[in-house]
């Protein structure tokens, strides 16, 4: 029996409508759909609600919503390494491979194990504040360091390998996987770059000098930011998600994780098509 993991946004208006397309698809087949508890009971499916959904052994697992809602799953479920497969309700779309047009098609794809796994880079982030040294999450886009408000701009001193790069002002730094190429880092003049290669992307936000610019990196060096500022409100954020206060002082150290994001993607599908399509829809001349 296959064991689908199931993960609907509640705060997307169309999840009610594709969780029941997912449920009535599997119904009677050899599939066992679970949901996480709170999501079971928003949506009234309580006899599939599972308590501890992370601590199952499942095969896959599928979320609906945008490309938030399969980075939130991904990280979730890092510990089992299960395969992700988005359905997207959301904006982009970069990373939930399936459009509401295609569910029911896709959704038999998997039941026939015609699919493809792509692993995807994740990053580690932890924070050195004097000699004590903490692990405070993972990301599969990006890890930003910025400032919170209307603060004024950091002094950073960035290093990579022990080794120092610049120290420059600026409103943040973001460092992000070749995945994350094309969310925060693009807004800020970062390239796009095809997730299979293996690199860090070192993208300064704003930084107050024409001296500093992207820089992509191997994905084995570790990127050290040290804070210099005088004010408090600066956050560490890994995917946009989850977000961690920073002091100043306090030293930011990002490397590659030893887990894996594991995303489920079909072989009619193509990153530059969808590049294109996501990114440059607003460009007729490319028609």
């Amino acid at each position: 029996m296959l064991k689908i993991g199931v993960f609907p946004n509640i705060d997307k208006e169309n999840a009610a409508t594709v969780l029941r397309r997912v449920v009535n698809f599997y119904r009677g087949k050899d599939v066992k759909i679970m949901l996480p508890q709170d999501a079971a009971v928003f949506f009234n499916y309580e006899e599939l609600g599972t308590k501890d959904i992370e601590t199952e052994n499942l095969d896959l697992a599928i979320s609906i919503g945008g490309d938030g809602t399969l980075l939130g799953v991904c990280r979730r479920l890092t510990v089992k390494s299960v395969p992700v497969c988005g359905i997207n309700i959301g904006h982009f779309g970069f990373l939930a491979d399936i459009e509401l047009s295609e569910v029911e098609s896709r959704l038999a794809k998997i039941l026939l194990g015609d699919y493809r796994i792509e692993e995807r880079l994740m990053l580690t982030g932890l924070i050195k504040r004097g000699d004590d040294i903490r692990f405070v999450g993972n990301a599969i886009n990006d890890v930003v360091l910025a400032k919170g408000g209307v603060a004024r701009m950091l002094h950073l001193g960035l290093s990579i390998d022990d080794y120092r790069i610049a120290d420059y002002k600026a409103d943040g730094l973001i460092v992000s996987t070749a995945t994350g190429s094309t969310a925060y880092s693009l807004s800020a003049g970062g390239p796009i770059i095809n997730p299979k290669l293996k690199v860090l992307l070192v993208t300064p936000i704003c930084p107050h000098t024409f001296n500093v610019r992207p820089m992509i990196i191997d994905e084995n060096e570790e990127v050290r930011v040290h804070i210099a500022a005088v004010h408090q409100d600066i956050l560490l954020t890994f995917d946009g998600q989850e977000s961690f206060r920073l002091l100043p002082g306090d030293e930011v150290i990002v490397r590659k994780s030893t887990s894996k994001a594991k995303i489920v993607k079909f072989e009619d599908k193509n990153y530059y098509h969808t590049v294109r399509t996501k990114l440059w829809r607003g460009d007729d001349s490319c028609s």
